[in-house]
């Protein structure tokens, strides 16, 4: 077994590690390490180092906690048990191979927003689904229709899914659209997030000063 150790790390990064055949991913100090099997395939991402066996899947476990965010939700992989705090939600999301663990700040700046925005009864479309945890948030706050896409068979499917984009949708067919997508793909969409919902809550980008950010037009 191999370790590669990674900067910079974002869920684009997480999605082709998934891809390449990971075995696990722990989270540092500003880096992560992702381990794999052939020496090969990890140089794709960094200098390949050679580790003692360990149980990856007990170290993977851990490196993702419950984790509380925003007000309302309580973030759990469906391996933990601790019982969910008062007053919150509980989005249960299994780390794979999917972007959207909820542990990268973009996902978390998304659902502060939807819990402030999205209202019993809403419309919502969630755009570059993934794993589908904005989907899942949405319904937990109580949005009667919720609609997720993405350009990726591999993605979760829930209910209401469909392979494709934001192109596809009538214009003004949501109260709420929700899109955690890289700024260089986001951006010739911005016409298109306007016109077919009142409120566009956008994140996976960073501003001027390089931090994580999320905006709500």
């Amino acid at each position: 077994m191999v370790v590669v150790r990674l900067e910079n790390f974002d869920e684009l990064v997480a999605t082709r590690l998934w891809e390449a055949g990971t075995l696990g991913i722990t989270e540092g100090d500003g880096f992560v390490d992702a381990f794999f099997e052939d020496a090969d395939v990890a140089s794709q991402f960094g200098e390949p180092k050679a580790v003692e066996e360990e149980d990856w899947v007990a170290r993977t476990h851990e490196a993702f906690p419950p984790l509380l965010v925003g007000d309302r939700f309580f973030i759990a992989p469906p391996w933990r048990t601790e019982p969910t705090p008062p007053g919150r939600l509980r989005l249960v999301i299994n780390p794979g191979a999917q972007c959207g663990t909820g542990y990268h700040r973009c996902t978390q700046l998304c659902l502060e927003a939807m819990e402030k925005l999205i209202h019993q009864g809403d419309s919502v479309l969630d755009v570059g689904s993934g794993s589908g945890i904005l989907t899942l948030a949405a319904r937990l706050l109580g949005a009667k229709c919720v609609v997720s896409c993405d350009i990726d068979p591999e993605a979760a499917r829930p209910e209401s899914f469909f392979i494709g984009s934001i192109d596809a949708v009538r214009s003004g067919a949501f109260d709420v659209v929700v899109a955690n997508i890289n700024e260089d793909v986001m951006g010739p969409m911005r016409a298109d997030f306007e016109r077919v919902a009142r409120i566009r809550i956008l994140s996976g980008f960073q501003n001027d000063a390089g931090e994580w950010t999320c905006v709500v037009i």
